[in-house]
């Protein structure tokens, strides 16, 4: 608790030097706090070159970065979260002090010099690096690390949205992967304290000024309901196209990496001269277009142009996170949407700004996958509770609808084309290359969906199992009974108790003889018993049982 509030602390002093930086960039780079807030104009220092500067920012600040990154840590380059993901999944929560400083400033000086990208990943990197090198520094235990380093991104997505639950439900969500009690104290410690030093230096104020918003017709849920479907679709397609922008990118680039960002910094600039609006994060704009500022025309094109400017932006080798690009879609999306249906059906629509938060948060969830974190981010960036219902209604069917599209994420997707599976075993690991079906035991003998529980309990405790298959009278599969459900059911009163153990029976996470031993045993850990069935790819019969032991036997066999 005491190392949490520790990193917390760090995290959100390194938030604040972390803004100031892109701030002092952004001043020298463009002449202006944040330039998105007057696209088009020109840069003081400069005045003789007007609107052009922007050809020459990404350049200045390519030949900065780019020597840094490739000298110091090249893993701060792009948007961080993956390789946040991949420290904790697969490296014993791992990761070089030098990240922080370098990721601090390359990221600071591609926002600053006109880099489309976010905030959000350069924060979590720094602060998961942070709350790594206290884990090592303090010789803590590898779990213990890895929760500090979800302290780290807990605190840095708190102190610098102002989003302290938010920080919270991003480190369990995405990081982690996982909910416990002990997680969750430690990552609401970190962000409470990130946050406290974060509300001293920014203010206690919703980071985006949105106007009110309410739902004022039943028919409006269906609306928002099909902008969730448009948004997953959108926001998958953005991670696409990220990707294949960064594909043609290593294609055409043949010279140093060093020099790459300052060299593909010049088609940067070209996007930047016909769409100022795209440098920088683009706050401005996107609180903008939430009020209705633009034409549905426009608004298509700055969704195009940022989806452009942020793939091209990592594609050259610049460095920022991904989460805030998505916000700007989506809001160009839903406030596209709600024009549109507002000219359709004006009695019913609603006010276009309630699409446009409803398009931000969707899009994210369609792109990373990660609901929890979206409902509640959006909540705490504009202090909205009023469309809290259509939010959840919208995130859920995007979430629903990116995974029926893709089996990854805006961030996974990084990570599965290096050839990383974070489900799978890390490079080199001992348990994971043998298939399930090399390592199994024979089937334990079935027992009838009809027994009772005394007889049940009888079978479960002669057969060294903890669980045991249950079959139907047609030798049907049914599922799996556990001993403590049997044990339960018995303690129960005679009339409350099931007569039969088919009301018991479950069946568990599939686990087939081809699948990886590594990723059967997400499954194995998982249930209930000491072991899970082994079924048929085909015909969904058990042909064999995976338990414990010989998931260790086969751990043993290989060394």
């Amino acid at each position: 608790m005491a190392l949490a509030v520790v990193v917390g602390a760090g995290a959100g002093v390194g938030s604040v030097v972390f803004r100031w930086c892109i701030k002092t960039f952004t001043r020298l780079l463009s002449g202006h706090t944040d330039y998105s807030a007057s696209p088009g104009a020109g840069n003081p220092h400069v005045p003789w070159l007007g609107p052009y500067f922007v050809l020459l920012a990404p350049v200045i600040g390519g030949l900065l970065y780019g020597p840094l990154v490739n000298r110091f840590a090249k893993e701060a380059r792009g948007h961080g979260v993956p390789e946040v993901m991949l420290a904790v999944a697969q490296r014993g929560g791992r990761i070089s002090p030098r990240v922080a400083v370098v990721k601090t400033l390359a990221s600071a000086l591609t926002i600053g010099s006109g880099g489309s990208v976010g905030r959000e990943g350069p924060i979590v990197q720094i602060g998961s690096a942070l709350g790594s090198t206290l884990g090592r520094v303090t010789r803590a235990t590898e779990n213990r690390t890895k929760l500090l380093v979800a302290c780290g991104a807990a605190g840095g997505i708190a102190a610098t949205f102002n989003a302290p639950l938010a920080g919270v439900f991003f480190a369990m969500e995405l990081i982690l992967g996982t909910f416990s009690a002990e997680a969750f104290g430690a990552t609401v410690l970190a962000s409470v304290t990130a946050s406290i030093i974060g509300r001293a230096s920014f203010g206690d104020v919703a980071f985006l000024t949105l106007p009110a918003f309410h739902v004022d017709h039943l028919a409006q849920y269906g609306l928002f309901a099909l902008l969730g479907v448009a948004a997953a679709v959108v926001g998958m397609g953005f991670a696409r196209f990220l990707y294949l922008i960064e594909d043609a990118c290593d294609w055409l680039w043949r010279g140093p990496e060093w020099l790459r960002p300052a060299v593909g910094g010049l088609a940067l600039g070209l996007v930047l001269l016909a769409l100022p609006q795209m440098y920088g994060v683009g706050y401005p704009v996107l609180e903008k277009a939430t009020e209705g500022g633009y034409a549905v025309g426009f608004l298509l094109l700055l969704l195009a142009g940022k989806m452009l400017a942020t793939s091209l932006t990592i594609g050259i080798g610049g460095s920022g996170g991904v989460f805030a690009p998505s916000l700007f879609i989506g809001a160009m999306l839903g406030s596209a949407y709600g024009i549109g249906v507002h000219h359709l059906i004006p009695g019913t629509a609603g006010a276009v700004g309630a699409y446009a938060l409803i398009g931000m948060g969707a899009t994210f969830a369609g792109a990373a996958r990660a609901p929890i974190t979206a409902v509640v981010i959006l909540f705490e960036l504009t202090g909205e509770y009023s469309i809290i219902l259509p939010l959840m209604l919208a995130i859920v069917l995007a979430t629903a609808i990116s995974r029926l599209l893709s089996r990854d994420t805006i961030y996974t997707l990084k990570l599965r084309r290096r050839g990383i599976d974070l489900e799978g075993p890390a490079p080199g690991a001992v348990i994971g290359a043998q298939q399930v079906g090399a390592v199994m035991e024979p089937l334990p003998a079935p027992l009838p969906a009809t027994s009772t529980l005394a007889d049940a309990a009888d079978l479960l405790s002669l057969s060294g199992h903890g669980a045991l298959p249950v079959v139907a009278d047609s030798g049907e599969y049914v599922g799996v009974v556990t001993a403590q459900a049997v044990a339960e059911a018995l303690a129960e009163q005679p009339d409350a108790a099931p007569r039969t153990i088919a009301q018991l029976a479950a069946p568990p996470a599939p686990v087939t003889p081809e699948q990886p031993l590594s990723q059967a045993l997400h499954a194995l850990l998982s249930a209930a018993g000491t072991g899970v069935p082994v079924l048929d790819a085909k015909r969904g019969e058990p042909v064999g049982w995976l338990s414990h032991q010989s998931a260790l036997r086969a751990v043993h066999a290989t060394t």
